[in-house]
């Protein structure tokens, strides 16, 4: 019985909802009599000036209005309820999809190399044309070459050196030092002995400005800054100033300990492309390019280090130049 009940329910409210024939007859017949007594011509008339007024009503919106709504718009927009005539907003979508597909953003390109992408999409590294490097602000940027030629900057030197891999020349290109080309004086043996005096003490100094600027260890791992506390708290330590070079081979003689870990601790800074125990011509460089203008024994030095000449400066062939005694040389103090 309820199902009769629900049955006949369901088709009383069938009916209610749906026209019956006679009515959609009558609709469909006043639809077609206001067709046919209206003519057309009277409706375009009559609908031109309800658009003029529309237009006329329309409140003239202010530049700085205008900027916020825009702005509105492109912050956190959902690109459903964007109009899609928003040519504006199509084009920064096409931007980041193409931003995001770019192999090149996470490939790591050597100096003088930029990244492009080959036909199948995959990263590759290509020489850089020297022309898009930036123009140089001034004279520091400058750099020499070993050739004795200033380029602009290190990118226009980089690029140039790329451009001539695979030959004699490239290979024997290199950056010099920092600056423009200018006359280094020749470097004298009794000049040459002098030198490591100056760099241990300068070794030393930095490793102690670096201790004191050193809150976060993003200079000084806890164990460099260990090793640095004793030397920053050792009351025999010689103040860094103007010392004249027998008071330096005195300090070094009477405070050899403290030079130990500056000595190590500069071989593994430089000890980084690859990690493998040996200095070469490049990986001095960041060292070489800043003091040659200053300290015109700087090449000779790296050079004289270079004990058995394969272009290549082992631990021990670098403690040695520095004046540390082999039972002292530690790989570890470099890690």
């Amino acid at each position: 019985m309820r199902v009769w009940i629900v049955f006949l329910l369901c088709l009383a409210g069938q009916a209610m909802a749906a026209p019956t024939e006679a009515e959609e007859v009558a609709l469909d017949m006043a639809v077609e009599e206001t067709i046919v007594d209206e003519p057309v011509e009277e409706d375009i008339a009559a609908e031109e000036p309800v658009v003029e007024d529309i237009a006329a009503e329309e409140p003239v919106m202010e530049e700085e209005e205008e900027v916020i709504i825009e702005e509105a718009k492109d912050i956190g927009a959902n690109p459903v309820q964007v109009e899609t005539g928003d040519e504006a907003f199509d084009e920064a979508i096409d931007i980041e999809e193409v931003a995001t597909e770019n192999p090149c953003l996470n490939h790591h390109c050597k100096k003088g190399k930029v990244c492009e992408v080959d036909d199948d999409n995959m990263p590759m590294c290509v020489c850089q044309d020297p022309t898009t490097c930036p123009a140089a602000v001034g004279e520091f940027e400058h750099v020499c070459s070993n050739d004795n030629k200033t380029f602009d900057s290190s990118c226009h030197f980089f690029a140039t050196k790329c451009a001539l891999e695979g030959t004699k020349k490239g290979h024997k290109l290199h950056l010099d030092y920092i600056g423009p080309c200018k006359y280094i004086a020749p470097c004298m043996e009794t000049e040459l002995k002098e030198f490591p005096l100056r760099m241990r003490d300068w070794l030393k100094n930095v490793l102690v400005t670096l201790y004191e600027r050193d809150e976060d260890n993003n200079l000084l791992t806890e164990k460099q800054k260990l090793r640095v506390k004793k030397i920053y708290e050792n009351e025999k330590r010689l103040q860094a100033g103007e010392h004249s070079l027998d008071l330096l081979a005195l300090d070094f003689e009477k405070n050899y300990n403290m030079y130990i870990f500056p000595v190590h601790w500069q071989f593994g800074q430089l000890d980084q492309h690859p990690v493998d125990g040996y200095l070469t011509h490049s990986e001095l460089s960041p060292l070489r390019a800043p003091l040659i203008p200053m300290e015109h024994c700087t090449t000779s030095f790296f050079e004289h280090c270079d004990a058995d000449s394969d272009k290549y400066i082992a631990l021990e062939e670098w403690a040695q130049c520095f004046g540390l005694k082999e039972q002292d040389v530690d790989k570890d103090l470099v890690i």
